[in-house]
């Protein structure tokens, strides 16, 4: 009996290449990627050359170094069954949402396609995405997001020198805050109007880059949002709208420098006390179902 892959905590090389719709051999190599979501399997997509420069080492100047192999793109191969063909395309139709209210600075772009996928003598219906890979430092809303953390990221980013960094630190931060403004924006634009968000509080899904722009790489967990006092769970129990709100609001108060508007209509409804405290609740039994399921499965790797 073949194994649903969705069902898999991870997929190796090996896994992908069994793949019906995954050609054998092909063009590139596939390495799992240090995050795996909940949702997704993610694997870096990699050329053949610099994983052999990556092993063997390359001379630079005299000197060997052994350059670790940069992905060309992320390879993302989604758990949802779908109980239709149309339910799939609703589904590219939410990530479709995603690019028209964030511009290309602000989200990984991912080329998303539906396969079919032999199972067990049956064909189901698979979503998967090539995304773009953002050479970046993951940006945590809950940090503390003055200056000096935001020179330690370019720091991280860049490789620049202490000195250096703090040469062009006060000119990059500057930058940074300008962006995430228009970031912030749209995305209380996307609420408004779409009545949905991104996930924007999950570990990784921002990133923040050289440029100083913050990049949304989770585009494909998209909820709704709803002013009304019931609080909203996602398919695996996670408060993630209200999170997402939290998030955002971490942003805005971190990144712009200034009190959060009493009169934010978004703000007002998800920030109110109770609610937090009830969501807080909600999260605290979901991570404790996610601590018996990882405990109840061996995932350690083969």
């Amino acid at each position: 009996m073949q194994e649903d892959v969705r069902d898999r905590a991870y997929l190796n090389e090996e896994d992908v290449l069994k793949l019906n719709f995954i050609r054998d051999p092909g063009a590139y190599i596939y390495r799992r990627h240090y995050r795996q979501g909940l949702r997704s399997h993610i694997l870096e997509v990699l050329s053949h050359e610099e994983v052999k420069n990556e092993k063997n080492g390359v001379i630079i100047d005299g000197a060997k170094w052994y350059p670790r192999a940069e992905p060309l793109k992320m390879l993302r191969i989604f758990r949802t069954r779908f109980q239709s063909l149309q339910e799939a395309e609703e589904e590219v139709e939410r990530v479709k949402m995603i690019e028209s209210y964030l511009g290309p600075e602000n989200f990984a772009k991912s080329d998303e396609f539906l396969v079919d996928y032999k199972l067990n003598g049956k064909r189901e219906i698979l979503l998967c995405g090539l995304q773009e890979y953002v050479k970046g430092a993951i940006l945590d809303p809950w940090d503390q997001l003055d200056d000096s953390h935001l020179i330690s990221i370019l720091r991280r980013i860049s490789f620049e020198t202490f000195e250096d960094a703090e040469e062009i630190g006060d000119q990059w931060t500057n930058e940074v805050r300008v962006k995430a403004k228009d970031f912030i924006t749209r995305i209380k634009k996307m609420i408004l109007e779409a009545k949905h968000v991104p996930d924007l509080a999950g570990i990784g899904n921002l990133l923040l880059t050289r440029e100083g722009d913050i990049k949304l790489v989770d585009i494909n967990n998209i909820s709704k949002v709803s002013f009304e006092p019931h609080i909203r769970i996602d398919d695996m129990g996670y408060p993630v709208c209200d999170k997402s709100i939290e998030s955002l609001s971490l942003l805005e108060h971190g990144l712009l420098k200034k009190p959060l508007s009493e009169d934010d209509a978004i703000y007002k409804t998800y920030l109110e006390p109770g609610r937090m405290e009830e969501v807080k609740a909600i999260e605290k039994e979901f991570h404790l179902a996610m601590e018996q399921e990882t405990a109840d499965v061996d995932i350690s790797p083969s």
